[in-house]
């Protein structure tokens, strides 16, 4: 059994390998279906396929959930990635949101909200970012407003001089009314100008 030198080890190694090493290392490819862990110093909590929330779900680290969720589930500052075995039925606050399982319910992301194939989601989406995947549901609406855009409004009018009547408006005489007979209605037309 060979072992690693300990002085060969690099200081800025990730704690966990990414999913590509670990693809290498078996001799296959990466799976598509499995969420990359973060490497920027950042946390990934997993929620297990038999795990079971009813309730809020709020935190300040980012989040896998394989099980189930209903309720409420707000991570306004980290990604939330729903994996292909997770099941959430409830609205979701997060800063992105990748979905490989079933969202039922509103969704809203600071950043971008991503269906991969497989995902659905059936809710409205609210973010600046989405992605949907060939092969992924969605049935919903979507509202793409940027967080710092300014909102469309109507360009102010230039305040009219007080002191100046608006001129007089001029009467258009009324078309002709139709007449009502014993045959049924009767319409009159005014006599052409060139005369009879």
């Amino acid at each position: 059994m060979w072992k690693r030198d300990e002085a060969v080890k690099p200081t800025s190694a990730p704690a966990t390998p990414t999913a590509a090493a670990v693809a290498a290392h078996h001799g296959g490819s990466p799976s598509a279906s499995q969420p990359e862990p973060r490497q920027h110093g950042r946390e990934v909590v997993n929620i297990g396929k038999s795990i079971v929330i009813k309730g809020e779900l709020s935190g300040s680290e980012d989040l896998t959930i394989e099980g189930q969720v209903e309720g409420k589930i707000e991570l306004k500052d980290n990604v939330l990635t729903i994996g292909p075995n997770g099941r959430i039925k409830a609205h979701v606050f997060a800063k992105a949101l990748v979905v490989q399982g079933e969202v039922n319910g509103n969704v809203s992301a600071t950043e971008k909200v991503e269906i991969r194939d497989g995902g659905s989601v059936d809710g409205d989406i609210v973010s600046p970012r989405v992605a949907i995947a060939d092969g992924a549901h969605f049935r919903g609406s979507v509202d793409m407003q940027r967080k710092n855009a300014p909102q469309q409004t109507a360009p102010p009018r230039p305040a009219a001089p007080a002191a100046q009547p608006s001129p007089p408006r001029r009467k258009w005489p009324s078309p002709p009314r139709a007449r009502h007979s014993r045959c049924g209605p009767v319409r009159l037309v005014p006599p052409s100008p060139q005369g009879r």
